[in-house]
């Protein structure tokens, strides 16, 4: 059975840049996660920051070492914390709201039109072999009340009204993390359908933007390095690579 070592802070700089600083951690352990109340200067993509109300919601990071996943599928990483999460979040929410929850290519978390979970990895190549993989996460929990400029926060508690156990839900996103990372490859591309399954805007004619402007188009589907491929109201099929293309989102 795999093992797990625990990192807790009150406080703490970044949990990825922790696990970083680590330099590949210790060996006798398989996975660890660093777990903070509040992040001084925690990050999400492009550098781009997270708004979190200290002790509310939970930003944690877990460093694994992928022994049986090629450079070339590295992807994979992205699907089986995308789907941990999403898993996690469907459950505490249950029946009545967890058919709206979606992951956003690559890997955010929504619940409709709203952002729940922002997700960032880092991971140490060596030729075609992934040394280890950082993932940090970001999910919203019991925060009522967002200040920041961000266009469409939400939290488990402005779903339902409830308060949730974080310690609970933080285990329960490391175990079935765990689960998907461990997976034989012959059950990954259960995996991918899964994930395609659950992408947000998956059916139907949406408005995106890239360098050249806005533009129309539906989800083909996403290539085996996790490239977006998209096809416009007039026929043409576009491959963006992460950052290329946007979703615009609807105002609420």
């Amino acid at each position: 059975m795999s093992s797990i070592k625990w990192h807790r802070s009150d406080s703490i700089g970044s949990t990825n840049t922790y696990l970083r600083e680590l330099g590949g951690g210790d060996p006798a352990y398989d996975y660890e996660v660093a777990v903070a109340d509040f992040q001084t200067a925690g990050r999400g993509q492009k550098g781009n920051t997270w708004e979190s109300e200290q002790g509310k919601n939970l930003l944690f990071s877990i460093l694994a070492h992928p022994k049986n996943i090629k450079v070339r599928e590295q992807f994979y990483i992205s699907e089986a914390i995308a789907l941990a999460v999403s898993d996690s979040v469907m459950a505490a929410l249950g029946p009545q709201f967890a058919h709206e929850v979606s992951v956003k290519w690559s890997n955010d978390v929504y619940w409709k039109e709203f952002k729940m979970a922002g997700i960032l990895i880092e991971n140490t190549l060596q030729g075609d072999r992934i040394l280890d993989t950082v993932v940090g996460v970001g999910l919203d929990v019991n925060q009522e009340v967002f200040l920041s400029d961000a266009p469409n926060p939400i939290s488990l508690k402005n779903i339902t009204g409830r308060d949730y156990d974080r310690d609970a839900l933080l285990s329960d996103i490391v175990e079935r993390f765990k689960g998907y990372m461990e997976l034989q490859a012959d059950k990954r591309s259960d995996v991918d359908k899964l994930y395609r399954n659950r992408l947000f805007r998956r059916e139907g004619y949406h408005r995106f933007r890239d360098a050249q402007g806005e533009f129309e188009a539906c989800i083909e589907g996403i290539r085996p390095d996790g490239c977006l491929m998209l096809q416009t109201t007039g026929g043409e099929h576009r491959v963006y690579e992460f950052k290329q293309v946007q979703f615009i989102l609807q105002q609420n």
